[in-house]
């Protein structure tokens, strides 16, 4: 790991950075109750190496860029959200209907001054309209409603499809898409180093009412192994700032068939 980091784009305050976290596959015990839980599945990870400069703009305040090997990273990630709980509400169950769907999200890879290590969502496309409202209204996350879908073919192949709806540009072209189509493999990559930082991320950075705060979660290690991109043409990764990224290979290709997630309540940037 490097030894410098890019200085925070964000000259309100003076920010005096921690050593970030030791990278775990177990993830830290959630503290106080648990908001809600949901499944991912059938999970395709896409990642780019790119200049932690590129990378610093997109981050909320308080937070700088993640470096693993001198780089920031970009990730493209379809799966399939599945049996989510309302926030609040998880005795309830999972929400019929509105509790499943295909997922696409561009993410980037964040640290703040306290040394967690999170996520930061560019965009999140979602195919249940109702899920991208309560999402914007309850969290301030970046979703989008798009037209989606995710089949399987008999020799493996996983093929993602997503295209946003509701931003119809001039002439009523269509919105950003995505089509993605990836094998998994059989080679174990769950302890490689550079999977483990890419995948075992133990919440999310967001900027929500003038202030940046961590939402944590916690699942089982993941389970992951190598894949093989077979298609790609996307137009989400220039949406979020990063257009010249998809007319190269990707990086790091890995798969993970999923995990059961839980999600604690929102801290302030500043609590441990």
């Amino acid at each position: 790991m490097p030894t410098t980091e890019p200085r925070s784009p964000h000259p309100r305050r003076t920010t005096e950075f921690r050593s970030p976290e030791p990278l775990s596959r177990t993830a830290p015990a959630l503290a106080g109750d648990l908001l809600h839980e949901q499944d991912w599945q059938s999970l395709t990870f896409l990642h780019w190496r790119v200049d932690p400069e590129r990378v610093a703009p997109h981050l909320p305040p308080g937070t700088r860029p993640d470096l693993f090997d001198g780089s920031a990273w970009v990730g493209l990630i379809p799966f399939r959200l599945a049996h989510a709980t309302a926030p609040g509400f998880r005795a309830l169950g999972p929400i019929p209907y509105a509790g499943t769907f295909p997922e696409i999200n561009v993410r980037l890879y964040s640290v703040d001054e306290t040394g967690r290590r999170g996520v930061v969502f560019s965009s999140l496309e979602s195919s249940r309209l109702a899920a991208v409202g309560a999402a914007h209204l309850l969290f301030g996350l970046p979703y989008r409603w798009a037209r989606m879908s995710i089949d399987t073919d008999r020799t493996g192949l996983i093929s993602y499809r997503s295209e946003r709806l509701g931003e119809r540009g001039f002439g009523g072209a269509p919105g950003p898409h995505s089509r993605i189509d990836a094998r998994p493999g059989r080679l174990d990559r769950s302890d490689d180093e550079l999977a483990v930082f890419l995948t075992a991320r133990w919440g999310l950075h967001l900027a929500r009412n003038g202030r940046t705060v961590f939402i944590p979660n916690e699942h089982p290690p993941w389970t992951v192994v190598d894949a093989e991109l077979h298609f790609l043409d996307d137009e989400l990764l220039a949406a979020a700032g990063f257009g010249e990224l998809a007319s190269r290979p990707p990086d790091s290709v890995l798969f993970s068939p999923g995990v059961h997630t839980a999600f604690g309540r929102a801290r302030p940037l500043r609590s441990p």
